[in-house]
């Protein structure tokens, strides 16, 4: 044997194996909190925007600049997409599809605010980026999407 071959058995593969198991059994976790964090803030907004609906509809017609839509069009879809996107994403049900319309609607928030800061610009970016991960990794096992998942696996093994 070389010096540069080492035996699957040598005391750093075994260590390096079991870091990674322990990682892999947080992911579960790690999926959730990500999906909490993304979750609030949307949430949290669309809250704000009904606490005052006069408001919220003064912001569309004379700050915010969505396309395709008049002011109040733009009001009312954005406030119940803020309102129940979340909670969908939260549960874990139909995960990819909210995170990618999740990811779309921050993507029309960002650029029809024409004064938004550099500060909130960089919000919204880690905001897609999570969103992202949701969407290409999946919501991970603590979700209704990832317990349909299980009992569709074990359906199929039957």
């Amino acid at each position: 044997m070389s010096s540069a071959t080492v035996p699957f058995s040598h005391p750093a593969i075994r260590v390096y194996n079991r870091s990674v198991q322990l990682l892999d059994s947080l992911q579960p976790v790690f999926a959730l909190a990500l999906r909490l964090y993304v979750a609030r803030v949307f949430f949290f907004s669309g809250l704000t925007k009904i606490h005052d609906w006069n408001i919220t509809l003064a912001l569309f017609e004379n700050e915010y600049h969505v396309p395709l839509l008049s002011p109040a069009a733009a009001a009312l879809l954005g406030t119940c997409a803020e309102l129940a996107l979340p909670v969908l994403l939260v549960l874990g049900l139909g995960t990819r599809f909210v995170s990618l319309a999740l990811f779309v609607f921050n993507i029309v928030a960002a650029t029809s605010y024409p004064d938004l800061s550099d500060a909130g610009l960089k919000d919204h970016v880690l905001w897609g980026a999570l969103l992202l991960v949701t969407f290409f990794y999946g919501p991970g096992k603590l979700s209704i999407d990832g317990l349909l998942n299980d009992r569709l696996d074990r359906s199929r093994n039957v």
